[in-house]
């Protein structure tokens, strides 16, 4: 069996689809103290139990050496008396916050050098293979000042994939040109593009980039995905007649324990819905399926809107407007609601969304507060946004649910572990180019 270690592990995203591929993580480590407590729980269901058969370390990579790396794993009973294996793999993602096109980039955000950490690491590890995950925009990242690790002086504006490739190269390591793949190519229903880096000690067989597992026509759709989690019985009865293929494997498990054997949902884990109010309820209900908030805002100004049904909707514009409740709705009926008035009934939000059920999810964020079911008007639960992500029924995310404010700089609770994680189909397909070469 192919020995592998995952670094900015998460909950556990890349190393779901490396078990998948066939690999046992030795070791693996995150700074978060919250991503701890899902991610061991997940391993002892496998059967991967801290200090016989792989460790786990809370620790930010600054302060981890490969030195520290090692002595964990050679103190794992499974070794007790052996020589420590050769790592056959290595993968991170170093935290791309500073990276993101999702929100804002900043140049001076520390967190943009994790990377230059994780080539340290490899450079103490000396791994076989290697493969780095980020965000888009960890491609055109331009960096001021930035000294490798060899000392080697950049010149400013030097862009990410470049220095990664020259370093990998300055420690003995060939590299693949980095590629970006989508996630609803290889059976996961989002989409999701990261960027994959892949390189291998020289000498060894060069890996390939995996090939898509599904045509662009295939591709899973949130109706394959979730329709059986809808909560009204009536509204599942008709959409979710039948479950899907994908619904059905991640009931009955992907990711194979210790024995071998994947583990089958007994329960529904991770199913708590947030609590909206009749406004917020009656809002969400005015999108149509696949709408945008931008869209929904120029159809109520052009073609006009019926908001007669919507009680708390009419109330709060009568009082906001100074306007009787006939004439609310009649102003919102006809075409000609002023930007202004548009955005009493709405907000001013546009980011708002109401997916569509016939495409994959959109990519899936780390708050999960404007996106809208399509079927019911409400926002999704952490588990249904593990499914887009191809978690496992069985998969457990613990800690709390959400978080707000400024604790969102330093708290992971559930929505942020699915969130930041590695989509584990993704994973499976780029780990089993590298057990092919193995």
């Amino acid at each position: 069996m192919p020995y592998a270690i995952d670094l900015f592990c998460g909950a556990g995203g890349c190393s779901e689809g490396l078990i998948q591929a066939g690999f046992h993580i030795l070791f693996s480590s995150d700074i978060s103290d919250m991503v701890e407590v899902t991610y061991k729980h997940r391993h002892e269901q496998l059967g991967l139990i801290q200090g016989e058969n792989t460790w786990f370390e809370r620790a930010d990579i600054k302060d981890l050496t490969g030195k520290d790396i090692c002595t964990h794993i050679k103190n794992l009973k499974i070794f007790e008396g052996k020589d420590m294996p050769e790592i056959d793999l290595m993968i991170g993602g170093p935290s791309c916050q500073g990276f993101s096109r999702a929100g804002r980039r900043d140049k001076a955000d520390p967190r943009n050098m994790l990377f230059g950490e994780y080539v340290r690491v490899i450079n103490e590890i000396r791994p076989k293979y290697i493969v780095l995950e980020n965000v888009e925009g960890f491609v055109d990242m331009q960096f001021i000042g930035y000294k490798g690790i060899t000392g080697i002086e950049y010149p400013d504006g030097s862009v990410t994939p470049n220095i990664l490739q020259n370093e990998l190269n300055e420690i003995g390591y060939d590299t693949l040109e980095p590629k970006i793949l989508n996630a609803a190519d290889y059976g996961v229903p989002q989409r999701r593009n990261r960027i994959i880096f892949i390189g291998y000690r020289k000498g060894l067989k060069a890996p390939k980039y995996p090939e898509p597992t599904v045509q662009p026509n295939e591709q899973l759709s949130l109706l394959d995905a979730i329709s059986d989690l809808i909560t009204d019985p009536q509204i599942k009865r008709k959409v979710n007649k039948k479950l899907s293929q994908f619904q059905i494997d991640s009931r009955n498990g992907r990711t194979p324990g210790i024995d071998g054997k994947p583990i089958p949902v007994k329960k529904q884990y991770n199913t708590e819905l947030s609590r909206q109010t009749e406004i917020v309820k009656e809002r969400f209900e005015l999108f149509e399926q696949g709408e945008t908030g931008t869209n929904l805002k120029k159809r109520v100004m052009e073609q006009g809107i019926d908001i007669s049904d919507k009680p708390a909707l009419i109330e709060l514009c009568a009082t906001k407007l100074k306007m009787t409740k006939e004439e609310v709705v009649s102003l919102f009926k006809n075409p000609g609601a002023t930007k202004e008035q548009t955005e009493i009934l709405l907000t001013k939000k546009n980011i708002r969304q109401r997916f569509s059920p016939e495409q994959p999810s959109a990519t899936v964020v780390t708050i999960a507060d404007d996106y809208i079911s399509p079927w019911e008007p409400r926002t999704f639960s952490v588990r249904e946004m593990a499914r887009c992500q191809s978690f496992d029924d069985s998969f457990e995310f613990l800690g709390k649910r959400t978080t707000g404010g400024l604790l969102r700089r330093k708290e992971v609770p559930q929505y942020t572990q699915v969130g930041n994680a590695v989509p584990p189909l993704l994973a499976r397909a780029v780990a089993l180019e590298i057990k092919k070469v193995l």
